[in-house]
This record gives structure tokens, C-alpha cells and sequence, in this order.
């Protein structure tokens, strides 16, 4: 899916929509999406994070991780037209810094699902190191 594709599963707009492209995949770790996002340098996260040193700030990564997660509820039967809200983040890690020029690639993949609470754990690469990487809950409501 290409981003305008995005915005009919995703309810995020410029400038928070912080994913370029992505699909759902299924296989042997269960349901899960793919999630790409090119950092261009104009972001409005960058212009003062940090001046002449741009990097991308962890919570955006966190960010950039949910919607492509976002994508990945969708496909859970009976979620349409329900938006994924952020419960939790757990065992949130950063092990790289994100550059302008730099393209995210995220693997998530749904762990358990609970009434209207989904739990997802992902990953964001970057050349294949990672960067972030954490465990997500959320709410389709």
C-alpha cells in the first residue's frame, strides 16, 4: 500500500502520517505488516531535534512502529472501521540513531488479542541494524 492507499486503513494526516508504504504479511510468525518510512529532513520533528545534528527522536520511531502496527489491526476480523488507540509500550529500546536519508523498515506482528485489546510486538531497521524495537497494546475502538 502506498500512502494515499494508507489513509483509508490509517486516520493519520501530514504531517503525522509516518509511514510511506506497507502490507500486511502472514506466515509462520502469524499475522503481521511490513512498514516503510524514508526520512527526508524537513520533517517537523527535525527542526529542532537537534539543530545541525538532525536525528530522529525515539517517540517518533514509537510512532512510525503504531501506524504500521495500525495497519496490522486492520486486518484483524471485526476491526473495521475501529481506529487503534495506544494503550502500552513496553520494553521500548533504541540501539541506532535515525538520519535524515535514512528509510525505516518496521516488521510487526500480532502476539495476542484480548475483547477490544490487541498486543503486538515490532522492530524498525535501518540497513538491517536495528533501531527501536518494543511491545505494543492498543484499544479498537
Amino acid at each position: 500500500m502506498n500512502r494515499e492507499q494508507l489513509k483509508g486503513i490509517l486516520p493519520h494526516r501530514e504531517p503525522m502520517l509516518l509511514v510511506d508504504e506497507a502490507e500486511i504479511v502472514s506466515g509462520e510468525e502469524g499475522l503481521a505488516a511490513k512498514g516503510r518510512y524514508t526520512v527526508r529532513g524537513d520533517e517537523f520533528f527535525l527542526q529542532g531535534h537537534f539543530p545541525g545534528n538532525p536525528v530522529v527522536p525515539g517517540v517518533i520511531q514509537c510512532e512510525m512502529m503504531a501506524q504500521t502496527c495500525g495497519v496490522l489491526m486492520s486486518a484483524i476480523p471485526g476491526a473495521a472501521g475501529k481506529t487503534p488507540l495506544y494503550t502500552g509500550l513496553n520494553k521500548v529500546k533504541f540501539k541506532r540513531q535515525v538520519r535524515p536519508g535514512d528509510t525505516i523498515e518496521f516488521f510487526c506482528r500480532l502476539t495476542a488479542q484480548k475483547n477490544i485489546f490487541c498486543f503486538a510486538e515490532g522492530k524498525g531497521t535501518v540497513e538491517g541494524e536495528v533501531c527501536v524495537q518494543g511491545e505494543f497494546s492498543f484499544a479498537l475502538v
